[in-house]
């Protein structure tokens, strides 16, 4: 993508100016950023999909001035000729490769960022209450049209008590009336309201992800534990090869001489000076940390799915020199310097030209010239990704 091209998706700004001028500063209404917009998915697909038990959802109403939430499946949903609500879907990307494609629209915006697609449906006078998000919404209308209001103010607090979150004072600066194709961009805590004014409104919400300095030690940590837990083997005391060179750590705590005791709940001081002394061994570089953080952020939410591809390239059959090689909807992939991750997974191979061309265009065209340059491990690697269902071999 060139970031420096205008982008009708952007109201013919340039993602670069996009991201100067707008991204975590301010509002930005986009009237027709997809022109004559027709998105795949209807209103009633969003209805079916709510149904499925791999599908996050919410329906949130309001009744007796009190607003209400119910978490899915939804066997049934109320009447759609009943005004004042609204079903969410979450994540739509995962099961659905239009909105798949939609949200590799906005890849301007770096992977790790990009979190998923999720799609409200609402009835006349349906809507989520007046809220704010901690993270970066594109707000894309679908079908139908909403009327948004929006506001920046400081106060940001809640109604206490209430199953989802609305704010106790709610006070619009601007009012917008969006249409199919209209798209408004909201950056983190910015207060808004959206009320449909159609039966049958839909709305595409492309979120980004907001994680917390916690969240991010969080996870490096966790695939610090996972990496630890390859290194240190089964419980025969077999040691795995560890999957990245890294401390294994298989000394048992021993403690000859000492004392017995009069405070058996107490923490012994020596147990705790052998684990500060082990926290210390595990990798701290910035190389280790980029590696976690890769594995983290390309961590599988538990609804992916994959079809397996066993049958699609057999091993004793050359890869083929046309069509493309795609990674799945599902599949997330990212690279740092020499080392690619793979849906939490450290790759087999290295960032290769030919494997960061995968992860940036997400697909890989098959050509005499690839197969030439493209190594064996790369080959082994594609193909068993293949096999997973991460990767898929298009004949087009």
């Amino acid at each position: 993508m060139d970031i420096d091209q205008p982008l009708t998706l952007l109201g013919g700004i340039s993602p670069q100016e996009f991201m100067s001028r707008y991204w975590q500063k301010q509002p930005l209404l986009i009237r027709q950023a997809i022109p004559d917009y027709k998105p795949n998915l209807r209103p009633a697909d969003i209805r079916k999909l709510v149904k499925r038990e791999e599908v996050e959802s919410r329906l949130i109403w309001q009744e007796d001035g009190t607003w209400n939430m119910e978490k899915g499946p939804f066997a049934k949903l109320p009447s759609t000729r009943k005004a004042g609500w609204t079903v969410l879907a979450q994540s739509v990307d995962l099961h659905d490769d239009g909105m798949a494609s939609l949200m590799r629209q906005f890849r301007f915006i770096s992977d790790a960022r990009l979190d998923d697609v999720m799609i409200s449906v609402a009835t006349k006078e349906g809507g989520v209450g007046p809220h704010f998000d901690s993270y970066d919404v594109f707000l894309l209308q679908g079908h139908g049209t909403r009327r948004w209001r929006i506001s920046q103010q400081t106060d940001l607090d809640l109604i206490p008590g209430l199953p989802c979150k609305i704010l106790q004072r709610f006070e619009a600066e601007q009012e917008f009336v969006l249409e199919p194709g209209d798209m408004l961009y909201l950056p983190p805590h910015v207060a808004h309201d959206g009320i449909a004014e159609t039966h049958d409104c839909m709305t595409i919400s492309i979120g980004f992800r907001a994680p917390s300095h916690g969240a991010l030690a969080y996870g490096m940590l966790h695939a610090m534990s996972d990496q630890l837990m390859a290194n240190l083997g089964n419980d025969d005391g077999v040691y795995a090869r560890p999957v990245i060179p890294g401390p294994v750590l298989e000394d048992t705590y021993k403690d000859p001489g000492a004392d017995a005791t009069r405070t058996p709940a107490e923490l012994p001081g020596a147990l705790l000076n052998t684990a500060i002394k082990a926290v210390r061994q595990l990798p701290r570089g910035r190389k280790q940390a980029a590696r976690f953080l890769g594995q983290w952020l390309t961590e599988l939410p538990d609804n992916a799915y994959f079809i397996p591809g066993d049958e699609v390239l057999p091993d004793h059959e050359p890869m083929p020199a046309i069509g493309r090689l795609a990674l799945d909807r599902c599949t997330r992939m990212m690279y740092r310097g020499k080392e690619l991750y793979i849906n939490g997974e450290v790759a087999p191979v290295k960032a290769s030209s030919r494997m960061r061309t995968l992860a940036d265009e997400r697909e890989l065209i098959c050509s005499a010239t690839l197969l030439k340059k493209l190594k064996n491990t790369e080959e082994a690697a594609l193909r068993d990704w293949i096999a997973e269902g991460w990767v898929h071999y298009l004949e087009d």
